[in-house]
Parts: structure tokens; C-alpha cells; sequence
């Protein structure tokens, strides 16, 4: 849970907080853009658990979220979602209709039920707790927040796979222009390195060291395997601090999934609910294309998946 120096609040108009119940293994994590932000989302994985994210397709009205929920709890979690909301409209932020202000909340939820106690999942309370807890310090990683219950390497159950959580990587390229990712690592399949080396995943149920190798058991005889339905998914958002357009967000969001491609194996399952968030602030005295910043964000993200891979 160490705070790192190049994190997602390194964008400039973002802060992140948590909520966490280690005991019981769930918590939930906040990305706060309480100036608006132009947001896009591409929902990969098909058991998802999401709140808000058809309201991001550039067809659609509203230009600016307030807020992100990252979140345990399974479909339950996504109650955190309304004391985000509480916490936002106390203060004045959200989408004026006149009569009350709306704050816009997109969430997406992780199944960590599995982990800790199935009956303790994060409520609005907790969402609430989260944004009181924000800052534009250097995110706090590992088994914090939405990644408290997270793990990979589910082939065999969550016996034999490997603690993970929050990871987060910020790079700043030309101009000054700063994308940075925060991720909750929470897949059925295997995390590899550069190399394609396993550096989390299944572990071998015989109890001989090393990894399992999810993939090559997959080619090949799959007794003993447990191919549970959507107790898994790996949630995350991409942020920079240039502008984007409603289209650009969702492009950048689409592209960042190259980093969990490049980086989990196999991603995007019948047992995996994967969503990305991509977030412009617009708080840079700069532009950039955005085919630069979706190819960045993907490089980064990647960072942030082996950066809670090795927690």
C-alpha cells in the first residue's frame, strides 16, 4: 500500500481516494474530476457490472463526468456509486437541470465475494468515506480500495491464485502533457512481463513451484479447472490533463485496452467483465492527437497492471 511518485493524480485536475475493508477483503476506489471532465468508456470483458456508462457514448448528452467509482462488491458495490453522488452534491457539483444539480458518477464493479466475507460489500457510506479521503498525493497502491480483494490466476479457483490490487503509472510527454492510469487487477487469466515471462497468475495445484501457465492449460485437457462465470474482471481508468472530445475519450479508452492485451493473458473473457474509463481534464496548456494519447495510455496502463502485479 506505499504511495509511488508518478501515479494517476499526477494529471492535473484529478485526486484519488480509498475506502477499504481489509478484513472482509472489498473496498472501493475514487477518481474525483470535480471540474468536469470529458469522459469515454469501452466496456471489452462480458460479465460487466456497470452504472452511468451509456451516458458516455458521444452520441449522448452530458459532456462532463464529476467522478468515477472503481468498486468491490460485485453488483452489490455499485450502491458506493450514490454516496459519491451525496458527497459531490453537497458541494455543488454536477450537471445543472434547474431544479437540482446531478452529479455523473459512471461506476464498475469487480467480484471479490470470494475474498474475505461475501456479506460485507461497499455501500454509499463508503463511496461517501472515499471522496472525504482524495487527494492529489501519489495514489496509494496494492490491497487498497477497489484492489483490496483482487487477484489473478483463477484457473484452478481463488486457492491457487495470486494476490494483486491497485496499481497506478503516469508518464508526461511533449509539451507537457501528462497520461496516467490507475487500474484494479482482478483477471481470470495470467499477468506476464515484456518478455512474456508469468509474473502472477495460477499456481500450480500440485503444490510444485512456479506458475501453472493459464494459456497452455487452456490448449490443452481442462480437468481440474474451474471456468467460473464472471468472478473476475479487471477495471481502470486512463486520464490526461489535455482536451479531449466525448469521440477522442472513447478512442483513447478503446486503445488503452492494448495495455491489458500486451500484459494479461487471456483478457477480455466470458469470465472477465474489463472496462476502461478515459478521462480529458483539458487542464494542460496543450494538445495532442488523440492516436498519441490512446497509444500512450495503453504503455501506461500496462506499467500500472505489472505495478499491482507486484504487490
Amino acid at each position: 500500500m506505499n504511495p509511488k511518485p508518478q501515479t494517476l493524480t499526477a494529471v492535473k485536475g484529478i485526486s484519488v481516494g480509498h475506502t477499504t475493508h481489509p478484513d472482509a477483503g472489498t473496498g472501493c476506489t475514487v477518481i474525483l474530476c470535480p471540474d468536469g471532465a470529458v469522459a469515454g468508456v469501452d466496456v471489452r470483458g462480458s460479465a460487466p457490472g456497470t452504472r452511468e456508462t451509456d451516458l458516455l457514448n458521444p452520441i449522448n448528452t452530458v459532456q462532463a463526468v464529476h467522478a468515477i467509482l472503481l468498486t468491490g462488491g460485485s453488483a452489490f458495490g455499485l450502491a458506493a456509486a450514490d454516496g459519491v453522488m451525496r458527497w459531490l452534491e453537497e458541494r455543488g457539483i454536477g450537471f445543472d437541470v434547474g431544479v437540482a444539480t446531478v452529479p455523473i458518477v459512471p461506476a464498475a464493479v469487480l467480484f471479490d465475494l470470494m475474498v474475505g466475507r461475501a456479506d460485507v460489500r461497499p455501500t454509499a457510506t463508503d463511496g461517501y468515506a472515499a471522496c472525504d479521503a482524495a487527494s492529489t498525493a501519489p495514489v496509494a497502491c496494492g490491497s487498497v480500495g477497489a484492489g483490496t480483494g483482487a487477484t489473478v490466476g483463477k484457473l484452478f479457483g481463488p486457492a491457487f491464485a495470486t494476490k494483486t490490487g491497485i496499481g497506478s503509472a503516469a508518464r508526461t510527454i511533449h509539451g507537457g502533457i501528462t497520461v496516467g492510469a490507475l487500474v484494479a487487477l482482478n483477471a481470470f487469466g495470467d499477468v506476464v512481463d515484456s518478455t512474456g515471462k508469468i509474473i502472477a497468475g495460477a499456481q500450480n495445484p500440485d503444490g510444485s513451484p512456479g506458475f501453472a501457465d493459464t494459456m497452455a492449460r487452456l490448449h490443452g485437457d481442462l480437468a481440474g479447472t474451474m471456468l467460473a462465470f464472471g468472478q473476475n474482471t479487471t477495471l481502470a481508468v486512463v486520464a490526461t490533463d489535455a482536451a479531449l472530445t466525448k469521440p477522442a475519450a472513447a478512442k483513447m479508452a478503446q486503445m488503452a485496452h492494448d495495455g491489458l492485451a500486451r500484459t494479461i493473458r487471456p483478457i477480455h473473457t466470458m469470465l472477465d467483465g474489463d472496462t476502461i474509463f478515459a478521462l480529458g481534464t483539458g487542464k494542460a496548456d496543450a494538445s495532442a492527437d488523440v492516436s498519441v494519447l490512446g497509444a500512450v495510455a495503453a504503455d501506461v496502463l500496462a506499467e500500472a497492471v505489472w505495478d499491482a502485479a507486484s504487490r
